[in-house]
C-alpha cells in the first residue's frame, strides 16, 4: 500500500471517529450479547443490549478492531438506540454493498458510513467493518430470544 493510499484510507475524519466511539463498554445483565471477529485481521466487538418494544434501548460495545473497525463502531454507537431490526440488518446489507460492490452509503440514520468509502478497495478490511453491525444483530436475535422465554 502506498503512502498516499494510506493517507486516503486513514483520514483523519476515520482516525477522529475512531477515538470517540460512544457507549462503549460493557451493560450489566444485558438481554442479549455477542462477540464477532474478523478472521483476517484478529479484529473483535463485543455487543450487549436490551430490546423493549422491537427496538434496542441499552447499548454497549467493547472494541478491539483496527481504525477501520472502531470508525464503524462509532457510527454504529452514535445511530443504534431506538432502532429496530430491520434497520439495522438494512443498515448491514447497505454498508456491505458499499464496501463490496460499489453500492450507494447507507441511508439514515447511518449515513456517517460514507467515511469509510476509501476502504471499498481493501477488502481484507470488510469484516473488521462489519463487526459492530453483526454483532448487533447478533445480540438483537439473542434479546428477543430471550425476552420470548
Amino acid at each position: 500500500m502506498a503512502d498516499t493510499d494510506l493517507i486516503k484510507l486513514y483520514s483523519k475524519r476515520i482516525l477522529r471517529l475512531a477515538t470517540e466511539i460512544p457507549l462503549t463498554g460493557r451493560l450489566d445483565a444485558p438481554m442479549g450479547t455477542a462477540r464477532c471477529r474478523a478472521p483476517l485481521c484478529g479484529s473483535s466487538v463485543v455487543v450487549d443490549l436490551d430490546v423493549q418494544n422491537g427496538r434496542v434501548v441499552r447499548f454497549a460495545q467493547d472494541v478491539k478492531a483496527c481504525a477501520l473497525g472502531q470508525a464503524a463502531a462509532a457510527v454504529v454507537g452514535a445511530d443504534i438506540l431506538g432502532r429496530n431490526r430491520a434497520e439495522i440488518a438494512a443498515a448491514r446489507a447497505q454498508l456491505a454493498a458499499m464496501l463490496k460492490s460499489e453500492g450507494p452509503v447507507p441511508d439514515a440514520p447511518f449515513a456517517e458510513f460514507e467515511v469509510l468509502l476509501p476502504a471499498r478497495d481493501y477488502a481484507n478490511r470488510r469484516g473488521s467493518i462489519l463487526l459492530s453491525l453483526d454483532a448487533s444483530l447478533q445480540a438483537f436475535d439473542a434479546a428477543v430470544a430471550t425476552d420470548c422465554v
